[in-house]
């Protein structure tokens, strides 16, 4: 069952308990982020202000939703040795920590035997999953909503399972 793709700030805003995010691919390429990554690729240098112009959208949504009690949680299942594209985001995951979310980590070859499903997805309050969708090339593309039982199932069991591995930000070390 698909439905109407919400705004993704009324989405995560509709949240009452949880919101759950999987990522799981090794490089993304969104286009907001280009000029920060291209950055960091020069320079080594990301910016960590949660208060930027950059991320301040991003952090005063995730603080609204976590004081109204709501956990935000993102695992990320990553290839080791990580993609350039990881280390970047490993390294401006202080943000994402400060504003509120709970960020864990699992290398993929942990994931072997969890039954994932095809897109990345936000799964809010166990009754609402946002599919992800990217080309290729890794651009965002449309995302889809679904309220569909046996992938809201799907998606419950997968973020459990690669919760229960996956290693918190804090202790997950980049080589």
């Amino acid at each position: 069952m698909s439905q109407k793709l919400l705004d993704f700030a009324e989405l995560l805003d509709s949240a009452q308990h949880s919101a759950y995010h999987l990522e799981m691919r090794d490089s993304y390429a969104v286009a907001a982020e280009a000029d920060p990554f291209a950055r960091w690729q020069e320079t080594g240098e990301v910016d960590t202000d949660p208060d930027s112009p950059y991320w301040r959208p991003w952090t005063e949504l995730v603080r609204r939703t976590v004081a109204r009690g709501v956990a935000v949680r993102r695992a990320r299942i990553v290839s080791e040795p990580v993609s350039d594209y990881i280390r970047y985001e490993h390294a401006g995951t202080v943000v994402n920590v400060a504003a509120g979310e709970d960020v864990r980590w699992l290398p993929r070859r942990q994931a072997s035997d969890i039954a994932l499903p095809g897109n990345d997805f936000w799964l809010i309050d166990g009754k609402v999953v946002r599919w992800n969708h990217f080309t290729g090339s890794g651009a965002s593309a449309p995302g889809e909503i679904s309220t569909d039982p046996a992938a809201i199932r799907l998606c419950l069991d997968a973020f459990a399972a690669v919760w229960r591995r996956a290693i918190p930000h804090d202790e997950y070390k980049i080589d």
